[in-house]
């Protein structure tokens, strides 16, 4: 057997995805088929497809040829959180844009189409949702127009149910709705605050709307912009490529109606970030499990 324990890193990732990324060549069924076979285990116990690990649980696979022959230690290029033959939600680095900005610009489709050839899952992928540059988290990716009309169609009507996390200066009122107007518009995001550090504080936020980062704007007209934010007024974090917004969980319907939770763990320098600015490390965590859960 082999026998891996889970880090930061994947804490609140879906059993699939952590398999995804030990056998990024693999074929696109063979995680699923592997834990629908039972040769995958956690905390010893058997698990599904869309089971959450947690920080220092055990998984073990029962060891194969074919197993050993696509176990690669290197993380793989494009962190895939979910995949089926429709959708693909990735885990989007900060800094990476949606699309290209500029000539040869690297950028998040790009990217993933040219990944997705490498695997020899050959489409062309169109953005769902998006994240600003300097943002975090859960994308979705369709694999055709008919399946992004089909998805678009459910954010233009319902939206998305998503959580973000924001690193934030100051200490704000343990909970709020910010009801400002944007662009001449009815705005509103709501927030708690999941952790208090040095003169910072960890946000859980949620928008009601949609408007233009609406999150960063709003986080701003009270006095609490994201750390990183240049552009809305956020302390500058020396070295880093973004801003300390992190979309960390979405829920989407799917065909078969049933509802889809992902959720995109926390970037190490995002963790990082906030175990410097004297928030716990065991209390993220445990916020981050219960909000998974």
């Amino acid at each position: 057997m082999l026998t891996f324990q889970i880090m930061p890193q994947d804490h609140c990732r879906r059993l699939e995805s952590f398999l995804r990324n030990l056998l990024p060549t693999s074929p696109f069924g063979y995680p699923r088929k592997l834990i629908k076979s039972g040769a995958v285990k956690v905390n010893g116990d058997k698990a599904t497809a869309d089971s959450f690990l947690y920080f220092h649980d055990s998984v073990t696979l029962k060891e194969s040829a074919t197993l050993l022959s696509l176990l690669i230690e290197e993380q793989p290029d494009l962190d895939i959180l979910y995949e089926d033959d429709h959708i693909a939600i990735i885990n989007k680095p900060r800094g990476l844009p949606m699309h290209r900005t500029a000539d040869e610009e690297e950028n998040l489709v790009d990217f993933g189409i040219a990944y997705m050839a490498s695997r020899e899952t050959v489409c062309k992928l169109y953005p769902v949702n998006r994240l600003d540059r300097g943002t975090s988290g859960t994308v979705i990716l369709a694999k055709s127009s008919s399946s992004a009309g089909l998805f678009g169609r459910q954010v233009k009507e319902t939206g998305l149910d998503k959580l973000y996390l924001a690193l934030v200066a100051g200490v704000p009122d343990p909970n709020g709705v910010i009801t400002e107007p944007l662009d001449d518009k009815e705005s509103e995001t709501r927030y708690e605050i999941l952790a208090k550090g040095k003169a910072c504080s960890l946000l859980l936020v949620t928008p009601i709307s949609g408007r233009m980062h609406q999150i960063r704007r709003h986080l701003e007209m009270i006095g609490h912009s994201v750390l990183g934010d240049k552009r809305y007024s956020g302390q500058i974090i020396p070295g880093a490529t973004g801003f300390a917004l992190h979309s960390f969980k979405t829920a989407v319907s799917m065909p078969d109606e049933s509802t889809l939770t992902v959720c995109a763990p926390v970037p190490e320098d995002m963790f990082t970030l906030c175990v410097q600015r004297g928030i716990k490390a065991d209390e993220l965590l445990a916020e981050l499990k219960r909000l998974a859960g």
